[in-house]
């Protein structure tokens, strides 16, 4: 009965477009009141209350805050001219540099819906110019934008970690190789795509053909923005800072480079700045604390133990286990939030993979992934969205181009789901 009024109430609430957050904390309200005699009333509160005091999502807004401000400072425009650089002159070249430049503003900003935003900002309307068509443009943005959920420092993998009790410098590093593979994967894809298209003009402006020079040139033009993942990602892994105090490192280090080094920053935009990641902040952590007392309650409540049993009794298989959760994180991710699904999830999926055997730390970077490809997903599609406000492109065309770029993330999923080592190597070479 508890299982029925919970759920039942929460997707009622989504369906009738209450907002994610409030619809989580009214159905775990009405449970407790109604059916959950095991949990007081006040609990509610408490829950969400002291969920949010916790030193790792401390690294939630300074991350966010440290993308925009390396967006603002020129850091994104650096990037692109360097990927241009490296991949420019090959066919479908442009659809490269926005993939490449989205993997390494990944490595910045944490966030898929930002990555997509500094990137497609500057490479959309360009590739419109060279005749890529509208919707590829924006659907190759949206999808490799996606990446800055799984190449670390991710968000996504920040909460998981909260909410599984996971190490978040370990989900950090098994994101590396995934997220790099699905960026070639979406690289190849360009190629072949606008290849068909006959779309096949060099964009390097010193040259038709590789040219060593100007990739110095770029180089040393980015250098300062490429060393941000390096000292982050370094400092954390040589033991020198935790996550969250990277993340104010991160800061420190934006505003030494938009401000003193590129010097395309100011007050204004720092003052836009934070209160840009003040709104994202406030939207995320209200959703946080809500979906942890939900996830108390399904604690609580045996609610793990419950759907455990049932799945074991389809199938004992960690394959099948696998592919199920596949399936289901996919439809999920296609209507729910990415923050919340995580939130809510982990704490009923996470114990059956444990009991199935698999590694935790390679059953999050699958969730992750699953839910990553939601931001192309309709109707939710988040990245959709924000690619078609920032390229000005319908979203149905948007939808009917990202299709086929959806099927190859689906290969690099597959990928990593049953090639555990993608996601395992570097944390057990790094914990050795």
């Amino acid at each position: 009965m508890t299982i029925a009024v919970l759920f039942g109430s929460l997707f009622l609430l989504i369906l009738l477009s209450v907002p994610i957050g409030v619809a989580i904390g009214i159905s775990t309200l009405l449970t407790i009141v109604t059916t959950a005699d095991n949990v007081q009333l006040m609990t509610f509160s408490q829950k969400a209350f002291t969920a949010l005091d916790s030193f790792p999502l401390m690294a939630i807004p300074f991350f966010t805050l440290a993308g925009i401000l390396m967006g603002r400072g020129g850091v994104a425009k650096r990037l692109l001219d360097f990927a241009q650089s490296l991949v420019g002159f090959i066919t479908g070249g442009l659809a490269m540099v926005t993939v490449l430049a989205c993997m390494f503003f990944a490595a910045i900003s944490g966030s898929g819906p930002a990555t997509v935003a500094a990137v497609g900002s500057f490479m959309i309307p360009a590739m419109n110019n060279r005749k890529y068509g509208e919707g590829f443009s924006a659907a190759i943005t949206a999808a490799a934008g996606s990446l800055g959920a799984v190449i670390p420092p991710s968000i996504s993998f920040i909460l998981l970690g909260v909410a599984g009790g996971l190490s978040i410098s370990s989900l950090f590093l098994a994101g590396v190789i995934p997220g790099i593979l699905i960026g070639v994967l979406l690289m190849i894809a360009s190629y072949f795509m606008t290849k068909r298209k006959k779309i096949a003009e060099p964009v390097n402006v010193e040259g038709q053909n590789f040219d060593l020079k100007y990739v110095g040139k770029t180089f040393i033009s980015s250098i300062w923005a490429i060393l941000t993942p390096i000292i982050v990602l370094g400092g954390i892994y040589a033991g020198l800072f935790t996550p969250t105090e990277a993340s104010a490192v991160a800061i420190a280090y934006a505003l030494i480079v938009g401000v003193f080094i590129y010097k395309e920053l100011d007050w204004k935009g720092i003052y836009e700045s934070s209160v840009e990641t003040i709104k994202i902040t406030g939207a995320t952590f209200y959703m946080v604390g809500l979906s942890i007392a939900f996830a108390y309650l399904l604690t609580v409540e045996r609610v793990p133990d419950t759907i455990a049993q049932f799945i074991v009794s389809i199938s004992d298989s960690p394959v099948v286990y696998l592919l199920l959760v596949n399936i289901f994180l996919l439809v999920v991710g296609a209507f729910i939030d990415v923050v919340a699904a995580i939130v809510i999830l982990t704490p009923i999926l996470l114990p059956v993979a444990i009991q199935m055997g698999l590694d935790p730390i390679h059953f999050g970077v699958v969730v992750v992934l699953n839910l990553t490809i939601g931001y192309i997903t309709p109707p939710v599609g988040v990245n959709l969205f924000v690619a078609s406000a920032v390229g000005k492109t319908s979203f149905d065309i948007i939808v009917k181009a990202v299709v086929p770029i959806f099927f190859v993330m689906l290969i690099g999923l597959a990928m990593v789901t049953f090639i555990p080592q993608l996601s395992l190597l570097l944390p057990n070479l790094f914990a050795k």
